[in-house]
């Protein structure tokens, strides 16, 4: 039986097609296994980027609100009460003719109580004379209303509430509808004597002195 030994410290001295496939083999598959490790790093870095740019941007969803604000509109300030001030002469001279025509002053400062009521009664039809006479003469005098005491009236939405005063039981708002228990009084026209300089016209009456 023949034996073979194999010595493994002789190189070869030449390269023959064999070992030149062999060489080439290896080269490739070592620069394939350098693009797969290349490849995977890659994909390993892209998909470590894209996961940190999720979660430093998520999606971020705004939503609108729209907050009504109530206006307060304050109604606006009632307008301030002018007074009128009236000079007091025409009173004055009011309760003068009175007083000239029909002794009013004198009836209402008597004490009454000293007299019966006949006398009385008798006194007051000729105060009531004179103080027709006075107002006739110097006012014109018209009812504010033209219906009956005592019919049913109606007061439409923006009635004189000046020439119509209600009573009773006052709920809601107008039109009212009532019964008409006065008529009432206007003054149509107004003749006062003109007073003269230098009168005083707080005398309602001059004391008289008889000589």
């Amino acid at each position: 039986m023949n034996t073979y030994t194999i010595d493994l410290s002789l190189r070869p001295t030449t390269f023959d097609l064999w070992h030149v496939c062999l060489a080439g083999t290896v080269a490739a598959l070592a620069l394939a296994l350098i693009a797969v490790l290349v490849s995977t790093l890659l994909a390993a870095r892209r998909c470590k980027s894209e996961s940190s740019v999720q979660v430093q941007a998520p999606e971020v969803k705004v939503v609108e609100k729209i907050v009504e604000v109530e206006k307060i509109i304050q109604a606006p300030a009632p307008e301030p009460v002018i007074l009128k001030e009236t000079t007091p002469d025409a009173a004055l001279q009011l309760l003068s003719l009175l007083q000239k025509e029909a002794r009013f002053i004198d009836f209402i400062k008597e004490d009454m109580s000293a007299y019966g009521d006949a006398d009385i009664g008798a006194a007051a039809r000729i105060v009531h004379q004179g103080c027709a006479k006075a107002i006739a003469e110097h006012f014109t005098l018209a009812a504010v209303s033209q219906d009956q005491e005592g019919s049913r009236i109606t007061l439409n939405k923006g009635f004189d509430a000046n020439a119509f005063r209600l009573t009773g039981n006052i709920v809601g708002e107008a039109p009212f509808t009532g019964t008409l228990v006065h008529k009432g009084w206007q003054v149509t026209d107004l003749r006062l004597p003109k007073l003269t300089e230098g009168h005083n016209p707080k005398i309602i009456a001059a004391a008289e002195v008889e000589l």
